[in-house]
């Protein structure tokens, strides 16, 4: 079985400067390699200022060069003024799926009730499901652990080559 090539951006100013180390990235690799065991990945990393240009070049670089069936964010969903990641998203995809944003933000309230406040969406690009998560470590984990069926039943949907 070929490996699923997966790629994650952290959107983050002060991680992409060097200001503090980027933990939701690992993360996200920890919960993705559990969900899909004992499948290999290819990993794809980047980390990146809050820029819309820049995220949404990062994931067409990432789907449309580098050739990933999934790709997973982590940051810039929340409602400051530097949170763009949603829209970086949106200018790329050709179909949106809002219910993953919707059912992390509705699942995970009880965890965090300031999870109403992410604005983290999904969607498809040329075959690669592309899914938004919020920025704290611990949230990746506590929405990966909602949507992780979700993403595998998406993924074989795309490409059944692709599913564990």
């Amino acid at each position: 079985m070929k490996p699923l090539r997966v790629g994650r951006i952290t959107a983050s100013d002060r991680a992409s400067a060097g200001i503090y180390e980027d933990l939701s990235g690992p993360e996200i690799e920890r919960h993705i390699a559990a969900l899909f065991q004992p499948r290999a990945l290819e990993w794809e990393r980047v980390i990146l200022p809050d820029e819309i240009p820049l995220l949404s070049g990062a994931l067409v670089d990432l789907v449309d060069d580098r050739g990933c069936q999934l790709v997973v964010t982590t940051g810039g969903t929340g409602p400051a003024p530097r949170d763009v990641m949603p829209e970086a998203t949106r200018a790329v995809l050709e179909r949106e799926l809002p219910g993953f944003g919707e059912i992390m933000r509705v699942r995970t309230f009880d965890l965090a009730p300031t999870s109403i406040l992410s604005r983290a969406t999904a969607g498809v690009r040329r075959g690669c499901l592309i899914v938004n998560l919020p920025g704290r470590p611990a949230a990746v984990g506590e929405c990966l652990a909602v949507v992780g069926e979700a993403i595998k039943k998406a993924l074989a949907i795309l490409d059944s080559e692709y599913l564990p």
